[in-house]
């Protein structure tokens, strides 16, 4: 029986298919708990009047480590839950802020899915962070290790 929730194997994400996310409102309140849960204490982050005078950004700005967390729980949500085993690697890029209010989602392209000598695979995508206003703030691009279909020695 089928586990509802459950993630893509790795032999189930093919090179070229793509995905989107739910979206996710990054609240002022979403900014300020990661702030100060992770440090990130410096006046850009915690002084509005600092902000206001010395900030290029208007409003209050999130980290662009927070967006990145976000779009991975989104983008896990969807795809890696119970079959995603590490993830290995990334390279990311900030494109624009993101502001308190702003909404995100995830477009995913599956750019490289192989085998490992052990029965699991290495899944790298695309993702691309896209606000509400259709600008990209984000573009990543993590490879995972994630678990291959149980009878894949039947049919790999």
């Amino acid at each position: 029986m089928k586990l509802l929730g459950q993630g893509f194997y790795w032999q189930d994400l093919k090179v070229g298919d793509s995905y989107h996310t739910y979206g996710r409102t990054l609240a002022e309140h979403d900014i300020s708990a990661f702030c100060n849960v992770v440090g990130f204490v410096e006046p850009l982050f915690t002084d509005a009047e600092y902000r206001r005078r010395h900030s290029a950004m208007k409003g209050f700005a999130a980290p662009a480590a927070l967006v990145y967390a976000v779009a991975e729980g989104l983008a896990l949500a969807g795809t890696g839950h119970g079959t995603g085993l590490a993830f290995l690697h990334a390279e990311i890029d900030v494109k624009a802020p993101v502001i308190g209010g702003d909404t995100v989602h995830v477009e995913i392209e599956i750019t490289e899915a192989r085998a490992t000598s052990k029965g699991r695979g290495l899944v790298r995508s695309r993702n691309t962070v896209i606000n509400q206003r259709s600008d990209t703030v984000m573009i990543y691009t993590p490879l995972r290790l994630m678990a291959g279909r149980p009878d894949a020695s039947i049919d790999v």
